[in-house]
């Protein structure tokens, strides 16, 4: 098992991770479209429109009229959340600096492990969900683009 200042380093290190996809999960800038002064933000869960120096910002309002890959990344997002929430449990229960489940050693370390394992799923999901949304997203600008010529 590794040392009890290894173990906090991860975990701070994991929550800068949770932290990260918390902050893009509600950030407005998926997508982007520009027209002179006018600029469009999409995200997962709003729109913004406006110019540089006013905007304004409206939530969705029908989940199913959205894209198929805004839905998609809204969930597998969810789910990664879900199991950071889960991973910082268990983690927390078997660091070496906590008194949780100290009469039991083994699974102290256990519960450490799967903690660990399960932040390594979410941040993975999360990488997969971001990449597989912003190759889509280029695929349907380069459509766009290529109907405008």
């Amino acid at each position: 098992m590794a040392s009890s200042g290894l173990q906090i380093v991860g975990f701070l290190l994991s929550l800068v991770g949770v932290s990260a996809t918390i902050a893009a999960t509600f950030m407005v800038e998926w997508g982007k479209e520009s027209q002179a002064k006018h600029r469009t933000y999409d995200g997962l869960w709003m729109s913004c429109s406006g110019t540089s120096e006013r905007a304004t910002c409206e939530n969705y309002k029908y989940l199913l009229k959205l894209p198929i890959e805004v839905q998609v990344t809204r969930a597998l997002i969810l789910v990664s959340l879900f199991l950071s929430a889960m991973a910082l449990i268990v983690s927390i229960l078997g660091m070496k600096c906590t008194r949780f489940m100290d009469a039991m050693p083994q699974s102290k370390v256990k519960a450490a492990v799967c903690g660990g394992g399960l932040f390594i799923l979410a941040g993975i999901l999360t990488i997969i969900v971001t990449s597989w949304y912003v190759s889509r997203m280029v695929e349907v600008n380069e459509k766009a683009h290529r109907l405008q010529k």
